[in-house]
């Protein structure tokens, strides 16, 4: 269910992981990835701070697993390749649909709330070197994931992040650049205290 589009918001993102996988009992990364589609890398950084920000950030393994998806995704956008190459093992990483439906139930209502107030703003921050140094900051985000698997549910910082980059990209709002920024260069001292 590889959309030729962009999902427009959060909403339409949580719909569409929760469509491209119903039947299932467990769901891999790569069918949450293929339905959220794989064209460009603002649904995919979405999709990993959505992962992140649910109780699926919990799980043992699962924010390394999510930084390397972005470290590996972001890098090669960096380079300058236009279609992502993502190892076997970690496209196929599997965690039970009722989990992740849980997930998306419990983003529903903010997700609502939040998609009424994202709109294309202050352009130059998410396009041409704008998006370029959001690229970057993800690519830094992921590296550090694996060190959030010391502090149960730390990754959610990083997933909140994520997920404003991530949506900024799609629906071009600088404004909520600006918000990714605030949560990247603040969650470190966040973590510090929580540690």
């Amino acid at each position: 269910m590889d959309d030729d589009r962009d999902p427009a918001d959060i909403e339409e993102l949580l719909d569409r992981i929760e469509a491209g996988t119903e039947g299932q009992s467990v769901v891999s990364i790569g069918e949450m990835m293929d339905s959220v589609g794989r064209r460009s890398f603002g649904p995919i950084v979405l999709l990993v701070g959505l992962i992140l920000v649910t109780p699926l950030s919990g799980v043992p393994g699962m924010p390394t697993l999510m930084g390397l998806l972005t470290m590996l995704t972001l890098g090669q956008v960096l380079l300058g390749r236009k279609h992502f190459w993502l190892p076997g093992w970690l496209v196929q990483r599997q965690i039970p649909r009722a989990k992740l439906v849980q997930g998306l139930e419990m983003l529903r209502p903010p997700a609502r709330r939040i998609d009424r107030l994202i709109r294309p703003r202050l352009a130059p921050l998410v396009k041409g070197f704008g998006l370029y140094v959001m690229a970057l900051a993800c690519l830094v985000i992921g590296m550090f994931m694996p060190a959030t698997e010391i502090v149960p549910f730390s990754a959610s910082i990083a997933g909140l992040a994520l997920m404003a980059f991530g949506l900024a990209m799609i629906s071009k709002d600088g404004f909520l650049a600006l918000f990714a920024w605030g949560i990247a260069l603040a969650g470190p001292v966040m973590l510090a205290q929580i540690a």
